[in-house]
């Protein structure tokens, strides 16, 4: 789960970590109300939308004025702003952070985030803040520091001063390095984040590390544990379909392919989404209905698919361990007779029950094609589609 920079910064906050002072908005009213509590002489009205490159699309601007604050604000609000992250269609602006201006003298990236490979929590730092991060990464991966966290001792003096040496700091920034580094990875921590991203880290011109900007990504899993960042969930910055599949506890992310995918279990549903793109199509989506579901969660799963107007073709791919293919079988033709069927659908049940989810399907005598293996069945998907097309 993503948060806003507003309320990212705000968690961050709590746990002591230097920010500049800004108020959100989210009407043209808010907006001098905020920028003549924050007082000038500069102001920084900022997009909020759950996506990078805000500023290279228009989305961040630096004004001298409460009447260009106002005017920024106009422009901005109700607006599209479509970025590197957001695709084509962009991203609709409903909220606004006015903030504080700050004098800058140099920009520095910091983030922490999961390293799978070492199973601890790595930082991340480079000289070269900003904008144009990626493409640092990309051209100049030297540029790019990162040192793990052992999660026994968290985060010491010794990694206070790798950072500092990596962004040349002083012995009074290191200081203050140490102080922030700490708090960040508290705060990383006992939210149970998954991402924590501060682009840019500047130095001020007298001399303090500031925050200027926070990205900040939740563990889904861990959200049971954290009411107060469940509240902070902005459902207009989310798809509409993953909003529905996540009232059914349902692993799905939207893609932009033609062949929607119903599969159990996340390494097969990766491989099936792998062979529909050998065989010359898109995926979808991503759906993994899980080891443990019911045929109401299976047919609603199969009407979110149905429901995404991209959709050319559906693939159901079944390896009944837990999850009974007779149950996923009940699911389809459960789903199938309430919103019909408008596309070619294949089906492949493998496992536990399948003879009994076979029959199911074949006596229910809708238009479904049959596949004996998972080869079989992209091939059959990716035929059907075409052919359609």
């Amino acid at each position: 789960m993503n948060i806003h920079e507003y309320q990212a910064k705000a968690v961050l906050r709590e746990f002591g970590v230097p920010v500049p002072r800004g108020i959100p908005a989210l009407s043209q009213e808010d907006v001098a109300k905020a920028a003549n509590e924050l007082g000038g002489p500069v102001w920084v009205v900022k997009a909020q939308i759950h996506a990078g490159g805000r500023g290279k699309a228009g989305g961040v601007k630096v004004v001298k004025s409460i009447g260009d604050v106002e005017s920024e604000a106009k422009r901005l609000l109700g607006s599209t702003l479509v970025t590197h992250q957001t695709g084509p269609a962009g991203r609709v602006v409903r909220r606004l952070y006015i903030e504080e201006g700050s004098a800058i003298d140099r920009e520095f990236y910091l983030s922490m985030l999961v390293d799978r490979e070492s199973s601890r929590v790595a930082i991340v730092v480079s000289r070269e803040g900003g904008m144009d991060i990626e493409e640092v990464a990309h051209k100049t991966p030297e540029k790019v520091r990162s040192l793990t966290v052992d999660p026994v001792t968290g985060v010491s003096p010794f990694h206070a001063r790798l950072v500092s040496e990596v962004l040349g700091l002083d012995a009074d920034l290191q200081k203050q390095m140490t102080r922030l580094l700490a708090q960040l990875y508290k705060a990383f921590v006992e939210k149970d984040m998954s991402m924590l991203e501060i682009n840019p880290l500047i130095v001020t011109k007298d001399g303090k590390l500031l925050c200027l900007d926070a990205k900040v990504g939740f563990d889904d899993n861990a959200l049971y544990r954290h009411a107060d960042i469940v509240a902070l969930r902005d459902l207009n910055e989310e798809d509409e379909k993953e909003v529905e599949a996540s009232k059914y506890d349902l692993n799905y992310v939207a893609l932009d392919g033609t062949i929607g995918c119903m599969v159990n279990g996340a390494g097969l549903a990766m491989a099936t989404m792998d062979i529909i793109k050998l065989y010359g199509e898109e995926p979808a989506n991503f759906l993994d209905v899980g080891g443990g579901a019911s045929k109401e969660k299976v047919a609603a799963a199969f009407k979110i698919i149905t429901a995404d107007p991209k959709v050319k073709g559906i693939l159901v791919n079944i390896f009944g361990g837990i999850m009974k293919c007779d149950v996923i079988a009940e699911g389809v033709v459960a789903a199938v007779k309430e919103v019909g069927l408008r596309v070619p659908l294949v089906v492949r049940l493998e496992g536990t029950n399948v003879e009994k989810g076979k029959q199911i399907i074949n006596e229910s005598k809708l238009n479904v094609i049959s596949a004996d293996d998972l080869d079989d069945a992209a091939q059959k998907i990716v035929k059907a589609v075409q052919k359609a097309a």
